[in-house]
């Protein structure tokens, strides 16, 4: 899940790798040589024009993010393969609606297992299974009965579309979210997008894990990105840096905004987002809140409470 930021607040535009990339819904498009996308039918602010679903190899394929639970994407999926190829493992960057729950279908269809880091609840942080312990509710398209058959912890290196491939744990935007390194570029999932930042929604995401997952992909250069949504970016690098600055520029604006009397999230996401349409006020609301659960936690401000859209915020 992404949020549409274009109509919040300008950052950098990425540099594409073609700028007429414009799939179309069910019909596969050739990216490299051995590399396929299956755009799901599912666009929205949320997703852009919708799951990028990619088919690694040829002869024996690897599906890399399934999507959503649609069946005539599950068609769509099997009628990519060429005659006399078959579907021998499923990639899960993450479970999110819009990426994991065609994982089941489409297996019990090939026979394929489903890979990924481990189910809803892996890779959460402390700091919020102890928040949501003590009543912070989120879960926003969350796959809550997604269980992979087998799990890949981070700097698994094992073998996809006849190329080694590795797992990147990069939690943030999910607890389980997973990159994957292959053939020199970066599937990046919904932790770097080119379109918009992710959404980062306490407490399945986590702020303070999130900028430390984009450490991890800083540190792999400039590589070219196959993002869950939207088109290939060729510089990751570049691209990651943008996305630090404009989370260092949001936390900057909130500081600013309680600095000013803000006392609330609720109040510093109205103060912070003045421009922004109504719709998407609850989920700039909860990206607030999550800078603001770092900031705590860093002892930049304090919540006098449990962390929650009306619970006040005070310098410690």
């Amino acid at each position: 899940m992404a949020i549409l930021y274009e109509s919040i607040a300008p950052f950098a535009r990425p540099t594409l790798i073609d700028p007429e990339f414009s799939p179309r819904p069910g019909v596969p498009l050739r990216l490299e040589p051995a590399l396929r996308l299956v755009l799901a039918p599912n666009p929205s602010p949320m997703t852009e024009r919708g799951t990028n679903t990619f088919l690694l190899g040829e002869g024996d394929i690897t599906v890399l993010d399934p999507g959503p639970a649609d069946p005539g994407h599950l068609r769509a999926i099997l009628d990519a393969l060429a005659p006399g190829e078959r579907i021998v493992q499923i990639l899960v960057t993450h479970s999110h609606k819009d990426h994991s729950p065609l994982a089941r279908p489409l297996a019990e269809s090939t026979g394929a297992p489903v890979l990924a880091f481990g189910d809803s609840r892996a890779g959460v942080s402390p700091r919020m299974a102890t928040l949501a312990a003590a009543g912070l509710t989120g879960g926003e398209g969350v796959d809550a009965g997604f269980s992979p058959d087998e799990r890949l912890p981070h700097g698994t290196d094992f073998e996809a579309g006849g190329a080694p491939i590795r797992a990147i744990h990069t939690p943030g935007h999910l607890g389980n979210h997973l990159c994957f390194l292959w053939r020199g570029a970066l599937f990046s999932g919904d932790h770097v997008m080119g379109w918009a930042p992710s959404l980062v929604s306490p407490p399945e995401g986590d702020l303070t894990d999130f900028m430390h997952s984009l450490d991890v992909v800083e540190a792999l250069g400039p590589v070219r990105l196959y993002p869950g949504h939207g088109a290939p970016v060729t510089d990751g690098l570049a691209r990651t840096r943008a996305l630090r600055d404009h989370r260092l520029g949001r936390e900057a604006a909130i500081r600013a905004a309680a600095a000013a009397g803000a006392r609330t999230p609720d109040a510093i996401t109205r103060a912070v987002y003045r421009d922004v349409n109504p719709a998407l006020l609850p989920a700039a609301l909860r990206n607030v809140l999550a800078h603001l659960i770092d900031l705590d936690a860093r002892g930049i401000l304090r919540f006098d409470g449990t962390p929650g859209p009306e619970t006040p915020v005070s310098p410690p």
